[in-house]
Parts: C-alpha cells; sequence; structure tokens
C-alpha cells in the first residue's frame, strides 16, 4: 500500500467531521432560540463527538462578531459582548422586581430544588401566591418535583430562561453578593432590594414589601449536600 492510500482513510474522516461541524454550525445559526444539545445529538451519528464538535466550534468563533455560547444544556450564537453597547441604538428602560420577588428568586437559585415552606423559613415572612406567579410568568422558576415528606410540598428551581437572562453557563456560577452588587444587578437603595429586569417583565410591587425582611443571600454559592 502507497503512502498517499494510507492517509486516505484520515483524509475521508476529516472530511466527514467538517461536514457535520458545518451542519451543526447551520443549525445552530439557523434557530431564533437556543438548542439543547440533546437535540443536537438526536440530529447527528452517534460516532461523531458533540461535545468536541460544540467546543471546536465555540473556539472558532471565540474570536468573532459572534460567539458560541453555552447555557446551561443550549447552545445558541450571540453577539459578542464588547460589541454589544455598539449595536445598541436605544437604552432599554428597567423595571424592578419587587423585594419580596428578589429575595424568593435568590432563595430557590441558591437553595434548589425548595420547597415553598423552606422559602419562607428563610425569608421569616409568608410568601403570596402572587410572588411565585411573577416568577413563573417570567420563566425564571419551574417545580422541580414533589418532596419526598408527608404531605409532599412541591419543590421549586430555577429554569434555563433563569442561566440565559442572566448570562450563566451553569447554575454554579452563581455569584456572591458581592459579586452582585458590583455588577449592578443587587441595589440597596432607600430599604430596597431589586435586581434589574428587561422592559416587557411585569412587575407589580407586592404586598410583602411592607413587612420586616431578612437579608438572605450568602457570599458564596450553596450547593446541597
Amino acid at each position: 500500500m502507497t503512502e498517499a492510500a494510507a492517509d486516505l482513510p484520515d483524509l475521508l474522516a476529516d472530511e466527514d467531521w467538517r461536514r457535520w461541524r458545518r451542519f451543526v454550525e447551520a443549525v445552530l445559526f439557523a434557530s431564533a432560540e437556543p438548542i439543547d444539545e440533546t437535540l443536537l445529538r438526536q440530529r447527528v451519528p452517534e460516532t461523531v463527538d458533540l461535545t468536541k464538535l460544540l467546543l471546536e466550534l465555540a473556539d472558532a468563533y471565540a474570536e468573532r462578531g459572534v460567539n458560541l455560547v453555552r447555557l446551561g444544556t443550549r447552545w445558541s450564537f450571540r453577539t459578542a459582548p464588547d460589541l454589544g453597547a455598539m449595536l445598541r441604538s436605544d437604552k432599554p428602560v428597567q423595571r424592578k422586581l419587587s423585594r419580596a420577588a428578589v429575595e424568593t428568586l435568590s432563595i430557590i437559585a441558591y437553595h434548589q430544588p425548595v420547597t415553598r415552606a423552606e422559602v419562607e423559613e428563610i425569608r421569616g415572612v409568608a410568601l403570596s401566591r402572587g410572588t411565585l406567579d411573577t416568577l413563573l410568568e417570567a420563566s425564571w422558576i419551574k417545580p422541580r418535583g414533589r418532596r419526598d415528606t408527608p404531605g409532599r410540598p412541591l419543590q421549586w428551581g430555577t429554569t434555563d430562561a433563569f442561566l440565559d437572562h442572566f448570562g450563566l453557563a451553569d447554575i454554579k456560577e452563581l455569584p456572591g453578593l458581592e459579586d452582585l452588587k458590583a455588577m449592578g444587578l443587587l441595589e440597596k437603595r432607600a430599604g430596597v432590594t431589586s435586581i434589574a429586569m428587561q422592559q416587557d417583565d411585569l412587575l407589580e410591587d407586592d404586598p410583602e414589601e411592607q413587612a420586616e425582611q431578612l437579608d438572605f443571600l450568602p457570599d458564596e454559592n450553596i450547593t446541597d449536600d
């Protein structure tokens, strides 16, 4: 066998790899929403190392005007962070979550899966139905099954939309209190704690704003034992 013939299988394998990489690139580019990795897995052969392929694509786009980013288990093309300000013509008007909603969301994020009763115990005040409704409407929380205890209470956790909104690849990347303040996501003014939201998020002050609240955010991430 000649040297050229010996190299032929490798050349064919490289060509096949490039073809599937271009295919995945096209699927991600054409999608208006982030695509879950499991869905991509269904569209490429098992012989293709999808994780390696996606990481290779992400590296190829790292220095371009758009980046391939991972959001939880989903992948999407996004404008490079350093170009965002140049593309933005109008500054969005930001509204605020009520203090009750901020505390509830933070407790769920740092302690998930967590029950309503546990949220109330940590906050030190009863939780109104409207608070959970606000977070559900924003698609930031979702039910995470029932606790195997008497009464089988419903547990809550965050969603991929929560990770997407705050630019997190994984829930383990949640910052501590000082990091939130430095990023401007957590504000402390006139006794009100708030997280900035987009204009189209429907927000209303909660009656619980009038009740005495407890500080709750840890300085470091909390993980379940």
